[in-house]
Order: structure tokens, then C-alpha cells, then sequence
């Protein structure tokens, strides 16, 4: 009902405060996260290395070498030590972090900005048999957008005022960890907008603006890995 009614608000708008509510609704979109990581590179000869974007159905991870991931947040390494790589994601923080989320949680972080967290999951096999029930996309990246990459997760943990993670608790599967994040998720600024903005700030050609659904993450991967 909410959401038909403020259709009706916007539809009866003049020209103008729909641009102004549209110009809005992006300003929401950009600024809710973490910013897209500039590091204008181009792909230079020489070894690339490989990452991977996982579809689990409703929510995307992006799954990194867990070394370099590391070295940017050494207090993972008292629980992620041992881990080849690591998959990351980004979310609402009561949504993702229930055992049985129902309509009323889903409603509250559709409708208005919510929280958001990081789940931090081992990988502790061949990343194709760990997720051997998930859509799996694998990339390869210039060293400088690699970087750039990493920056951005990094940059997508809140921290304390002297530079720590904020733990939360167990994550979702596996061998995972819940930690707080920076920004607050919206119908506009979901997981999986997280995903395109890390995706853009490892060179691809995505705009992560209207990308809040994971099938609008894969059905990008599918056509430049055709």
C-alpha cells in the first residue's frame, strides 16, 4: 500500500519535482556506501589475477585471494588465517544477519534506510567445489584494479576510532563472520548495488545506480563472459 500510494504522489508531480526527486533518489543511491575506488588503470601485459562473483539466488559475494585481503585488514586474521580466499557481501543488517528473516524485517529494509553489515566467509576448498550450488563468474584483473578492488571492500568496514573492525557475530554458512559496515541499505542501495560498485571499481563498464537485484549483477557477468 505504501509503495502505491507514493507512485500516485510521484505521478502527480510536475516535471520539475520529478527531476528533483529522481536527482534524490541517485544522491541516496551514490552516498549510502562505500564510493567506488578511481584507479583508472588500463590492463597492461603481465599476470592478472583472479577473482571471483558468486549468485546465491537473491544476494551476490564477491570472493577475493585472502592474503591481500588481509594485509588491508589484519584483525580478520585472528579468525580468517588459514583461508585461500575470502567471499565478501554487504547488507541490512537485521535482514541478513536473521536465522529466519520474515516479511516484516524485508518490509523494513525495502521501505526506508536501514544499517548494513559485512559477512565475511572461509573459503576453505576450490572455490568451484565450495560453490558448487551457486552461479560462479570468474574475472581477471590488472594489478592496479585489483588494487582498487580491494581498496573498496576494505573501505566498506566501519571502524573504530582507532581503525579497528567491529565484530558482530557468526555469519550465514560455513566458516563466516558478520562485521558492521559503512553506509545504510535501501531499495536503492542493496547487496547487490555493493557488488556493481565493486565491480566498477575494478574497471568493468557497469553502472551500479539500478543494479539492486542480483539477477541485474549476473545477467551483466553472463554477457561479458560469453
Amino acid at each position: 500500500m505504501f509503495i502505491y500510494r507514493n507512485v500516485n504522489i510521484v505521478m502527480q508531480c510536475s516535471y520539475k519535482c520529478q527531476l528533483i526527486l529522481l536527482l534524490l533518489v541517485v544522491l541516496v543511491a551514490c552516498a549510502s556506501s562505500a564510493p567506488v575506488v578511481d584507479r583508472a588503470e588500463a590492463v597492461a601485459d603481465g599476470e592478472q589475477i583472479v577473482v571471483y562473483v558468486a549468485g546465491h539466488g537473491w544476494h551476490t559475494g564477491i570472493i577475493v585471494p585472502a592474503t591481500d585481503m588481509l594485509a588491508r585488514l589484519p584483525a580478520l586474521k585472528t579468525h580468517f588465517w588459514d583461508s585461500p580466499y575470502l567471499e565478501f557481501g554487504w547488507g541490512d543488517k537485521d535482514f541478513y544477519q536473521s536465522e529466519d528473516p520474515g516479511a516484516g524485517l524485508a518490509g523494513k529494509a525495502v521501505l526506508w534506510p536501514t544499517k548494513a553489515v559485512m559477512h565475511v566467509v572461509a573459503v576453505t576448498a576450490d572455490v568451484h567445489d565450495f560453490f558448487q550450488k551457486s552461479e560462479l563468474h570468474r574475472l581477471y584483473l590488472s594489478p592496479g584494479h585489483y588494487t582498487a578492488l580491494l581498496d573498496f571492500i576494505a573501505s566498506s568496514f566501519r571502524r573504530t576510532e582507532a581503525g579497528a573492525v567491529i565484530p558482530l557475530g557468526v555469519g550465514l554458512y560455513g566458516d563466516s563472520r558478520f562485521y558492521e559496515a559503512v553506509g545504510s541499505y535501501t531499495i536503492f542501495n542493496t547487496c547487490n548495488t555493493w557488488i556493481a560498485k565493486g565491480l566498477k571499481s575494478a574497471g568493468f563498464d557497469i553502472d551500479p545506480t539500478f543494479k539492486t537485484r542480483a539477477s541485474s549483477v549476473m545477467d551483466f557477468l553472463r554477457k561479458i563472459n560469453q
